[in-house]
């Protein structure tokens, strides 16, 4: 009797075991069901867009942007006749497909073969050669070297940085501006001058010019309430565009770039961005309280678009206002299956494109002699949002609350996933890029101490 009765025992907690294995595969299937999508979908576009825009060697591509998590197990063949790229992992798969003059989009929401229909029908003609061009506009730098900066410890930290590793990530590009002009730049081997580089949230700080030159123009306020017809009906409709530009829109969002959160979701699983992003309910009263978030900007993108009467007309706006007004000549601004830029995360320019960026805030919106962005904006845009604790102003980031200690507090910059930056410095009339791949927390690039000794190469 006590025989049996031990081996009753033995038989329940054999299938409780059981039981709990069961609960706790079925829960893992599911969860792991739930990131495929953004598993597959990072692996292909980044992938199609490295490939396709930037001109990036495949297994450069996979061995570094594409080597951490779940996304190194994925399995991605390349298609050069269509321009794609399909990704696989487990039982999950995702394409993106590369179209001219848009860039590499993940096909998501709207038929692949409704997609590749779209024409961009810009006229990327600027009007000028940047290899006969004067420097900032064009190519031509020049030869002589402003006074007070020196050339060879610049050298050596480009060397320190780029080819030994001194300042730890994985840096592509540096480039260095000093009074306007350049006066340092250096490549990873096997990239160079004409490769474009992805900015990640830099692209934000694109969209801020893009809403400041229809400000100047007198179509559009930032007082404004954004308008979005959704939110008409509640408390959403006071949301303004300054909210959105100083990230205080109140909306309910998560940043985490690690999980199954909003931004991931957006960028990676759904067609129409800045529907999804305006899809959320709010969480704070607007204008009180700053939390970072990609989705405002793709909110504001869409705001962009509908100022104009056709999708021609805004890419083109972008194109003869902004790019070749200020010398870049062949970025790839990409926009999502819906026909928005994503101007959250995806634009692809050279350094010297980031570099001229920079030029044009550091030398309060006017650029080679032309004022591009209305009075005041540069200003504007350095004023802290008042919730951020002086880190943060309109899509562009600020050192108010001393980020960076070894930089003046009147820097401010664009900064993008995975070390991509654009340093501006008035009161030492400097401007420095650097790009690059920093995903690992005990690898990053080592900024502070960078600006630390560019700093010390001019004089104060």
């Amino acid at each position: 009797m006590k025989e049996k009765t031990t081996s009753m025992k033995k038989k329940r907690l054999f299938y409780l075991f059981a039981g709990l294995m069961a609960v706790f595969l079925i829960g893992a299937g599911v969860y792991i069901n739930s990131l495929l999508p953004i598993i597959t979908g990072y692996a292909a576009k980044n992938l199609c867009s490295n490939v396709f825009v930037s001109g990036r060697q495949p297994e450069d591509i996979q061995a570094v942007d594409l080597n951490f998590s779940f996304i190194k197990f994925t399995k991605s063949k390349i298609d050069d006749n269509d321009k794609s790229v399909t990704s696989r992992f487990l039982w999950g798969k995702a394409r993106a497909v590369y179209r001219d003059g848009f860039g590499a989009t993940l096909v998501r929401d709207v038929p692949e073969d409704i997609l590749r229909k779209e024409v961009y029908a810009v006229d990327t003609d600027p009007g000028y050669r940047q290899d006969t061009t004067m420097w900032p506009l064009g190519d031509l730098v020049p030869g002589s070297v402003p006074a007070g900066v020196s050339i060879d410890m610049l050298s050596e930290i480009a060397d320190k940085l780029i080819n030994k590793g001194e300042y730890r990530g994985i840096p592509f590009a540096f480039m260095v501006l000093y009074r306007g002009v350049p006066v340092a730049e250096a490549y990873k081997s096997g990239l160079d001058k004409n490769t474009r580089f992805l900015s990640w949230s830099m692209a934000k700080s694109f969209t801020n010019a893009q809403i400041g030159i229809l400000v100047r123009m007198g179509r559009m306020n930032v007082s404004d309430p954004a308008g979005i017809g959704e939110w008409q009906k509640d408390e959403r409709s006071k949301i303004t565009i300054n909210d959105l530009l100083q990230m205080q829109s109140g909306l309910k969002w998560n940043e985490d770039y690690g999980s199954r959160s909003d931004v991931n979701l957006m960028l990676f699983d759904h067609g129409d961005m800045s529907t999804f992003a305006a899809s959320k309910p709010l969480e704070y009263t607007p204008g009180t309280h700053w939390y970072y978030s990609s989705g405002t900007a793709n909110i504001l993108s869409q705001l962009v678009r509908e100022e104009f009467d056709s999708d021609t007309s805004c890419y083109a706006f972008t194109q003869d206002q902004l790019f070749e007004k200020i010398g870049i000549t062949d970025a790839v601004f990409e926009v999502d299956a819906s026909g928005d830029f994503v101007g959250s995360s995806y634009l692809y320019a050279t350094a010297r494109d980031y570099a001229r960026f920079g030029l044009l805030y550091l030398n309060d919106g006017i650029f080679n002699g032309e004022r591009i962005l209305p009075e005041g904006w540069v200003d504007y845009t350095r004023t802290p949002a008042p919730g951020s604790n002086g880190k943060y102003g309109a899509l562009f980031w600020l050192n108010k609350d001393g980020s960076y200690p070894s930089a003046p507090d009147d820097m401010f910059s664009c900064q993008g996933h995975d070390g991509q930056m654009i340093f501006i410095i008035p009161s030492r009339d400097l401007v420095v890029v650097v790009l690059g791949f920093s995903h690992k927390p005990d690898n990053d690039l080592e900024s502070d101490r960078l600006l630390k000794d560019i700093l010390q190469t001019v004089k104060q």
